[in-house]
């Protein structure tokens, strides 16, 4: 071993070290990583910074902002619903999101696959009280394991396709991955509906902040029913139907001023006004899917929107602020201010007036919807003190199929191979930026900044080890390892290296390193190589010990809140499962005798 294989290895196991000790930031250690292998030398100053330009950076990036885009939209929750009203605990959510994720995965890339349902987890873990980190770990690995099945699931396939072309002349089919795949896949999704229980689920996971800290009664907001809307003519207990329970009518104002506490069999009108109460999320969906038209929520002014995007802020009307006893109408929100007052909510007592008249009084919590640009400053006129660290769905989703039908069109050029995945994905988020599916703020939003440093700095860490030779000691350290051993012993030594390497190479490098080494393996073992680059297929696929081996693994670690050390815990047993279940498949189905 020589010096810098040495340094790169050292590097590389303090590293991991700091990653499970979890008591520094992840990005911080790997920029501290980074700084070390420039100051040894392992790392090229001139390509030190090349990592924040790999396409698995662009990747992650376009797969969140097409994520946050279609969960602003609803699509996949409306086609899911008929089926999410029935997942009300973990043992039921985590096998059914697991298994659409998988089924999925099948037909488009994985990570797509994934940022399709992430939205849609995220959203029934919060109505339910599941923490994220439950359900979005073995989504993530289900996506993994369901691009086994099938060429274009996952980039090993298609690599290894390519690389049993280079040395036997006739690549891969389609289909040829099938049998193995789908034989892991099923035991996969077996045990994954009860590993979740292996994973932490407290209040760190799933990166408890303000929104869980503060304690807020339900909204209550004011919608009106529009000629055309599907409720004219159904009852109070339809529409609260659509709420699945967690959203009422607490008023309907009839002729302008009467007003009525309805009964279930209470009918609906055209031009009732609702007084709605639940949480914002679900008002959100109940205002979409019942046709309703939220007061107060009209089209920007000239004004407005000359002076940029609309925004929505939740705040507290403090004890000195001059709305303290004064009605929304009566202090010309609008006219003076420019904002809109959509919802309010005020702990302990029910609002059963339309909210222009209502009084309001210190400790009300409002949601408020602006130009953007001018919102600062009315808060700050207005004595309100904003909740910045809650995401309000209310007055911002954007009901619509633009986002899903946009990530199709990106799956389906993966699928035929027109374009690569990283312009796929990032021609998605600009297309849903120009098409204002999301605004820029929240774009911003979207981005999970920690995870893409953590990215762009260990990249050229990663690679040093194969600059430096490293990979090369480690195929001659595999050659000596295997020379004894019967052949499925040798096959399943190439699957485990194949899963070591990944987690510090990307799939893609892992597959062009072991591919050749595979090949090469098998014939000076007398054996066919196809058996033994299927091996490898699999294991570079299935990094479930670490967050940085594969894309999916990285885009869950954000938003579920794992650490490092998390990722074993659920992925160990399942890589035990892939090699206990992969490898006889793989001799079954892919003879080694010539």
């Amino acid at each position: 071993m020589t010096l810098d294989q040495a340094l790169a290895f050292g590097i590389l196991a303090v590293t991991v070290g700091l990653f499970v000790w979890g008591r520094i930031a992840y990005e911080l250690v790997a920029m501290l990583a980074l700084v070390a292998g420039v100051a040894v030398g392992i790392v090229p100053a001139a390509k030190a910074f090349e990592g924040f330009s790999d396409d698995v950076v662009v990747i992650v990036a376009g797969a969140l902002l097409v994520s946050a885009a279609v969960a602003r939209s609803g699509a996949v929750e409306t086609l899911m619903r008929p089926l999410l009203r029935h997942l009300r605990t973990p043992a039921t959510q985590v096998p059914a999101l697991a298994g659409a994720v998988m089924l999925s995965s099948v037909v488009t890339k994985n990570i797509g696959a994934l940022a399709i349902f992430m939205p849609v987890a995220l959203q029934l873990g919060r109505r339910t009280g599941t923490p994220a980190s439950a359900l979005l770990m073995p989504m993530a690995f289900a996506s993994l394991i369901g691009g086994l099945v099938t060429m274009i699931g996952t980039s090993p396939n298609i690599i290894v396709s390519r690389v049993r072309e280079e040395i036997t002349g006739q690549p891969f089919s389609m289909f040829d991955y099938t049998p193995v795949g789908a034989a892991i896949a099923l035991a996969g999704l077996v045990f994954l509906a009860f590993g979740w229980r292996l994973l932490p689920r407290g209040a760190r996971a799933g990166t408890a902040g303000l929104e869980d800290a503060i304690a807020i009664e339900a909204y209550t907001i004011e919608a009106r029913v529009p000629p055309g809307s599907p409720m004219v003519g159904r009852t109070v207990a339809e529409l609260e139907a659509l709420g699945e329970g967690r959203a009422t009518v607490a008023t309907v104002i009839r002729e302008r001023f009467r007003r009525y506490p309805p009964t279930p069999d209470w009918q609906i009108r055209e031009g009732d006004v609702l007084l709605l109460e639940g949480d914002p999320e679900t008002l959100e969906g109940m205002l979409a899917r019942a046709g309703l038209r939220l007061a107060g929520e009209r089209g920007a002014g000239p004004q407005e929107a000359a002076e940029g995007e609309i925004a929505v802020v939740e705040g507290v009307v403090t004890a000195d602020s001059p709305l303290v006893g004064v009605t929304p109408a009566a202090f010309r929100l609008r006219e003076r201010h420019g904002i809109s007052l959509l919802a309010v909510s005020r702990s302990g007592r029910r609002v059963t007036q339309r909210l222009a008249t209502l009084r309001l009084d210190r400790g009300d919590v409002l949601i408020l919807k602006g130009a953007e640009a001018r919102l600062p400053e009315a808060l700050g006129a207005l004595r309100i003190l904003p909740l910045t660290e809650r995401d309000v769905v209310l007055g911002r989703s954007r009901r619509s199929w633009v986002p899903l039908i946009v990530l199709g069109i990106a799956m389906l050029l993966l699928v035929f191979h027109v374009v690569p995945v990283a312009v796929a994905f990032f021609g998605a988020a600009v297309l849903l930026l120009l098409l204002r599916s999301l605004t820029m703020r929240e774009a911003y939003e979207a981005i999970e900044w920690p995870v893409l440093i953590l990215l762009g700095a260990l990249i050229p860490v990663s690679e040093a080890i194969q600059t430096t030779g490293g990979t090369d000691l480690i195929a001659g350290w595999l050659s000596g390892a295997v020379a004894g051993l019967p052949s499925m012993g040798a096959l399943a030594v190439i699957m485990v290296a194949a899963m070591a390497v990944t987690p510090f190479l990307n799939n893609a490098a892992t597959v062009l390193m072991m591919g050749p080494i595979a090949a090469s393996l098998a014939q000076r073992l007398g054996l066919s190589p196809d058996a033994f680059l299927m091996a490898v297929a699999v294991g570079a696929a299935c990094d479930f010990l670490t967050p940085i081996g594969h894309q999916c693994n990285t885009l869950v670690m954000g938003p579920g809140g794992y650490r490092f050390g998390d990722y074993w815990r659920l992925g160990l047993p399942l890589s035990v499962i892939v090699l206990a279940v992969g490898v006889p498949m793989i001799a079954l189905v892919w003879p080694m005798g010539r």
